[in-house]
Formats: structure tokens, sequence, C-alpha cells
């Protein structure tokens, strides 16, 4: 059980994240889940930076350039507060490894389209949300407008209950709009593979076909933009 220091690291570390525009944090017990060479991380700092409404209400048939810079510039500042997560961890006597904010390790043990460590799953351990019909972590207020964050690490940090079960009930606003048709229309639940929900490389490679002349590609965000969360 954590005691006074690790609860005033704890205090730190959200302190940090939310100074440095992040919107959510979540700690979470990873154990079972250890990245191959990392096995001792076995606590997870999840953190979200919300994207911005004004930005996302403008995705329609496909995203916009002012999309794709909004995902890339978010990108960064998730990344710099990973390591700025990891530094005061390392100050403090503990090991941290920053997860990357979007980055795919295409190899035969990670499988393609996969990072290192799934930033959704650190979510929903965490208690942040659930997982949504569009594959993205859904939080109950901020909906799927968020881009996530993980830090791994030893510190001996007091976890949140997790979340198992989606609450997306019977919409499937979502699943009708996505133009790649990769959405399942499957319930998250803790434990199911990502395959069930989400066929990865139809989205990817309708992106790739359809918005090369925005970002190459690179991004889409129909169906999070079609979903009821989080809409003020």
């Amino acid at each position: 059980m954590p005691g006074g220091k690790e609860k005033r690291l704890e205090e730190k570390i959200r302190e940090l994240i939310l100074d440095n525009g992040g919107e959510i944090v979540g700690f979470s017990d990873i154990r079972g889940y250890e990245v191959a060479g990392y096995e001792a991380l076995d606590t997870g700092i999840a953190y979200g930076v919300r994207l911005s409404e004004a930005i996302v209400s403008q995705i329609d048939r496909g995203p916009t350039h002012e999309y794709f810079h909004h995902y890339r510039t978010v990108n960064r500042l998730i990344d710099d507060i990973g390591l700025k997560v990891a530094v005061l961890l390392q100050r403090s006597g503990y090991r941290a490894l920053p997860v990357a904010a979007s980055q795919s390790i295409n190899s035969k043990a990670a499988g393609a389209y996969e990072g290192l460590f799934s930033h959704r799953m650190a979510a929903t351990l965490g208690g942040l949300g659930w997982i949504g019909k569009n594959n993205s972590l859904i939080h109950p207020v901020f909906g799927p407008g968020l881009r996530l964050g993980t830090v791994l690490t030893n510190a001996p940090l007091k976890v949140a209950q997790p979340i198992t079960a989606s609450q997306c009930g019977d919409c499937s606003l979502c699943v009708d709009a996505c133009p790649a048709l990769a959405l399942s229309g499957m319930d998250w639940e803790a434990g199911i593979p990502r395959e069930m929900i989400l066929d990865a490389r139809a989205c990817s490679e309708h992106m790739k076909h359809h918005y090369q002349h925005i970002g190459r590609g690179a991004v889409c965000g129909i169906c999070l933009a079609a979903c009821p969360y989080g809409r003020t």
C-alpha cells in the first residue's frame, strides 16, 4: 500500500500533467501486460490531452488540414508530457518508460498497426473510460475527444479500479459513419482483441487512398466526430 511519500509523488505527477496541458490522469496496474524487456515496470500512468472541439466539429466527410496539424501538435505535447513525467520519476528514484504518442511497431511479435503498449488499455485499466465502437477511449465527460499518452514505471502508485465494459449501448453512429467499413459494431469488454472491433488494415488503407491531400493519408477522424459523447 503506497505511503505518504508515494502519495506525494502521485500528486506531483498529476499536477505536472495537468499543468502542462493534460486533461485527465489515471494510474493502473498493468501486471500481465508488461512490455518485454521492461517487466519490472508494472504500473501505468495514463493521461489524455483534449482535442479542440472547434477543429473536430469541422470533420464531416473526411479530415481537414486543421485537424491534421492539430493531431500532430497534440502528439508532440503528449510526448513532451511523458518525458517530463519520466524525468520526475527518475529523480524520485524510480524507472520510467514514456510510450510514444503515435508509433506503429510492425514486427512479428507486435503485429501490424500496433504500438509498444496500448494507450487505450492503460486508460481503461486506469479507470478513465471504456473503448467505444470506434475503438477510441470514450471518457464519460469528454467522449473520444482526447489523445492519449502512457508512462510505464516501477513506482508504487495507488492504482484505480479498471473499467471493463462498454457504455455505448445501442448507439452505432460511429459504425454507420465509417467510410472504410472498418468497424464491426461489437461492444467492447476487457480482454477482447482489437480485431473484433476494428479492422486496422481497412482503416489505414482507406486513409492512404482517400486522404493523400491531407497529411499523406495519416488521419481521418470521422468516427471520432460522429460520437455523441463529449459534445457541448
